[in-house]
């Protein structure tokens, strides 16, 4: 009686707060509306009692949680499940059940980081190839026009980097977290250069190294499973494409310190990555940064940009060109949660039910949040700081120049 009389008024409460096209759907056949609607949009059925306190105060980290561990089925269109799921942490999720403002740090040791890595990558190329385009690019893509294919807009990524970073024939080029080799392979056949990419994933390594055989760039291409600490020599220009997520706040005046440490004096590097939009916590103030830590990206930290900004020139570095991909990558989520749905029977084929839930949820939920301004994302062209300002270009047309 308990859980069914605070059940009735918290359903009340919402009403009275919002008009949702929701249904909830108890295990005895209750029903209860969350707005006034003739039908749902999205209908939750609640397979036992132990689910209520997940439900009660419906952060993101509990609604994922809830839905992860089987406690809840959801029933509509994803993009609905994902919007009707903000509705109600937005509107119903009291100060005490947000996501504390405090910064959270992790170690991140060379093991740890390795380990964080493998969880999240290592999942298995097959699982990954379902729902990436065919050079299986695991970073938002760029819609010049905006109406690219996946496929398309990812290599008119990299080519966008690449130009960036001004890379010429026969330069020596650093990709720090190489994924499945996209970028280098690009970088060598269509720039020239050569190239070496590292990773801490067995899996990403394992194929990167046989794309590189299979396109006989041997010559030109090292595959490394190396940690970015750990690399030495110079470099003409390097790149770092969804990596600095993993490096940790604390760490960042590090990691930029190490990339100056890796370039040439007339070097130029670029990095592109995820951001928070808060820059008091790092954290979408309504949770959603738990259920990724626990699932998804264990050990993940978002700096705000301006916290980025800070530690590159910290760490020795002078921005040169910032832009920010946001639309992006809102676009390029959206596809791959419509190909992972598509797919949906053979990932249920390749892992088990609670990791089909952990992508299904997350990856809807991530195109929501920078759809809405939760996260952002930019790409920052830097080089070595105390340069004269005649080596700085005069304007931003080179990136646009196809003569390359």
């Amino acid at each position: 009686m308990f859980w069914e009389k605070k059940l009735t008024q918290w359903v009340q409460d919402i009403r009275d707060r919002v008009n949702l096209p929701a249904r909830l759907v108890l295990w005895d056949g209750q029903q209860h509306d969350f707005g006034s609607f003739a039908a749902p949009q999205v209908t939750l059925h609640v397979k036992s009692a132990t689910a209520l306190p997940y439900l009660l105060e419906p952060s993101l980290d509990n609604l994922g949680e809830a839905y992860v561990k089987g406690k809840i089925d959801i029933e509509g269109k994803l993009s609905d499940i994902i919007n009707i799921s903000y509705g109600l942490a937005k509107n119903t999720v009291t100060s005490a059940g947000k996501l504390a403002r405090v910064r959270r740090y992790f170690n991140h040791t060379k093991a740890s980081d390795k380990k964080a890595i493998q969880y999240h990558y290592d999942v298995s190329n097959e699982f990954y190839a379902l729902w990436l385009d065919k050079n299986m690019v695991y970073s938002c893509a760029y819609f010049e026009n905006g109406d690219e294919d996946l496929a398309t807009a990812q290599i008119k990524k990299i080519d966008h980097i690449l130009t960036k970073i001004q890379l010429q024939p026969g330069q020596r080029l650093l990709d720090i977290g190489c994924g499945w080799g996209a970028l280098v392979l690009r970088a060598a056949q269509k720039f020239g250069a050569k190239c070496v990419g590292i990773t801490l994933s067995q899996n990403q390594f394992d194929l990167a190294t046989k794309r590189v055989k299979d396109a006989g760039l041997e010559g030109q291409i090292e595959i490394r499973l190396q940690d970015y600490r750990d690399v030495q020599g110079q470099f003409d220009r390097i790149t770092s494409v969804g990596m600095f997520e993993h490096v940790g706040r604390k760490n960042l005046p590090g990691y930029f310190a190490k990339v100056r440490e890796l370039l040439v004096d007339d070097g130029i590097a670029m990095n592109h990555g995820i951001t928070s939009t808060d820059f008091n916590s790092g954290e979408t103030a309504l949770g959603g940064g738990e259920f990724i830590d626990r699932y998804v990206f264990p050990d993940g930290e978002l700096p705000h940009i301006g916290l980025a900004l800070e530690a590159l020139q910290e760490g020795g570095l002078e921005a040169v060109d910032v832009e920010s991909l946001r639309r992006h990558y809102a676009r390029t989520l959206d596809i791959w949660a419509e190909n992972f749905e598509a797919k949906s029977e053979q990932a249920k084929n390749l892992v088990d039910d609670e990791k089909f839930r952990i992508w299904r949820v997350y990856l809807a939920g991530c195109a929501y949040a920078f759809e809405n301004d939760d996260v952002s994302i930019y790409q920052i062209v830097c080089r070595k700081a105390g340069r004269s300002a005649k080596t700085l270009p005069w304007s931003r047309r080179y990136i646009y120049d196809k003569a390359l």
